[in-house]
């Protein structure tokens, strides 16, 4: 049973990693029906709760994949079997991948309060595998949140934190992170060499989910009106929204059409404009996603 255990443990962690958000939910599925009864309670030797990890990643791929009803119940589910047996390096991943699911679904105050209590549970705890990835994904939120100076300067602190302790967990996706905020800081210098970085990582690394962000990322840059570049961002927006596709990353999808319309609409090519801006208004009605729905309706409002 341990070893049946530890290889769905870590068969998760690396489906996840590689951008297969399916066969994360297969193996976690798998991984919980093993671990039933008082075996929710037992940690088998590994680090963390194996009855709260196949729950958090289970739901973190389904947040990836838009499906984030039940994001929300694993999510909530991982959190309460880590607080029962109170276990801190538990709880803190838990929190970390229920508020993933907020976080992408655009519920930036709740995906706040989670980060905010894992991060104070790292400082409490003596946890130094995690600051990296909290501090980073709290940036993130704020960032999005308007408040943009306090966001990077968070991200700032986990790119130093990941560099100085040689900790590859989750780099690339904070570093494509802080991409964004330097992005909605208009430091477009510094959030192209952010994409770039993520992009290099996720390509060397075999982390197809976040290589298809990082690339939605280059094309939100070339896209700026400061230095607007059509063909580039044209060139990211389908790679990524082809690798998105393909991985079933359907939020994904909806933001590269989303950066797609907006890009047209800034060229005057209102035909492109409108299909684009319409299919991501009805995918982020369709999955719940109400923060990105309102600015994909203003942006189609626009056109009128």
């Amino acid at each position: 049973m341990p070893l049946q255990v530890a290889a769905q443990y870590y068969s998760a962690f690396v489906c996840h990693t590689s951008g297969d958000y399916r066969g994360t939910e297969h193996v976690c599925r798998r991984l919980t029906q093993l671990l039933q009864g008082n075996r929710i309670r037992e940690r088998f030797g590994l680090s963390a709760l194996p009855a709260m990890w196949s729950r958090a990643y289970r739901a973190r791929a389904l947040a990836e994949r838009g499906m984030f009803d039940e994001g929300d119940d694993q999510g909530q589910e991982a959190v309460r079997i880590a607080e029962a047996v109170d276990h801190q390096f538990s709880v803190v991943f838990a929190c970390l991948s229920l508020a993933y699911v907020h976080s992408v679904r655009g519920e930036l105050s709740q995906a706040a309060r989670l980060l905010e209590r894992a991060l104070a549970l790292c400082r409490d705890g003596n946890l130094p595998l995690y600051p990296p990835v909290v501090m980073a994904s709290l940036g993130h939120v704020y960032a999005w949140s308007g408040r943009v100076g306090e966001g990077v300067s968070l991200l700032q602190q986990a790119r130093t934190a990941h560099e100085s302790a040689g900790m590859a967990w989750l780099q690339t996706m904070s570093l494509a992170q802080l991409g964004e905020a330097y992005l909605l800081a208009d430091r477009l210098e510094d959030a192209r060499a952010s994409a770039e970085g993520a992009l290099t990582l996720a390509g060397e690394r075999g982390e197809r989910g976040y290589e298809a962000w990082a690339l939605r990322l280059l094309g939100e840059v070339a896209s700026h009106h400061a230095h607007l570049d059509v063909e580039t961002a044209e060139a990211h927006y389908d790679a990524a929204m082809a690798l998105a596709t393909e991985l079933e990353m359907r939020p994904l999808v909806a933001h590269c059409h989303l950066g797609l319309g907006r890009l047209y609409r800034h060229i005057g090519d209102g035909a492109k404009a409108h299909q684009h801006l319409a299919t991501a208004t009805t995918m982020y009605r369709e999955m719940g996603m109400t923060f990105w729905l309102e600015k994909a309706r203003a942006a189609l409002t626009s056109l009128s």
